[in-house]
């Protein structure tokens, strides 16, 4: 019961708290790059060939340790919808993300690991079916994203899945 309290004291007061030895203060942690993400977006491009529309709306999570990119798409009703969770490993840098979306928990499972080199967030997904690559693509002059999609090829090489230009609302 002790540690009960203690726990919640340390919740409610926002205290530091000790983690593998290391002092961990809650606050965005997150890098320059995701942070650029934060806001209110639209994205076209296409899925599967299929021209798709998404309104986009990202920002800090889980008191800063992610990105959280909230995508629904403009039909009403809406025929996709997606959240994705984007963190950064403090200690080796790797990229962690969670894809979660309307075909349900099935296909959110396992995890994505990647990195971030320059203006670039790359991540892979190795779903049951295959890998899935994602590229996300800043342009800091036009304040504008890339995200593309790749599918994993039996022969190992990447095809095309999807694509969408992302500009704010």
């Amino acid at each position: 019961m002790r540690s009960l309290i203690t726990a919640a004291a340390i919740v409610c007061c926002g205290a530091q708290v000790a983690v593998a030895g290391e002092s961990v203060t809650p606050a965005d942690s997150r890098p320059a790059l995701l942070k650029a993400l934060d806001g209110r977006w639209i994205m076209t491009g296409d899925v599967m060939g299929k021209p798709v529309t998404y309104t986009l709306e990202a920002g800090p999570t889980l008191q800063g340790a992610f990105t959280e990119l909230h995508m629904t798409d403009v039909q009403d009703p809406p025929q996709y919808e997606a959240r994705v969770y984007i963190g950064v490993a403090p200690d080796d840098g790797t990229v962690i993300a969670h894809w979660m979306d309307s075909f349900g928990a099935k296909f959110s499972v396992p995890h994505g690991t990647g990195a971030i080199s320059g203006n670039t967030v790359r991540f892979t997904i190795a779903y049951a079916d295959g890998p899935f690559r994602d590229t996300l693509t800043y342009d800091a002059d036009a304040g504008a994203w890339i995200l593309e999609i790749e599918a994993s090829q039996p022969g190992g090489a990447w095809q095309h899945f999807a694509r969408y230009d992302i500009r704010r609302n």
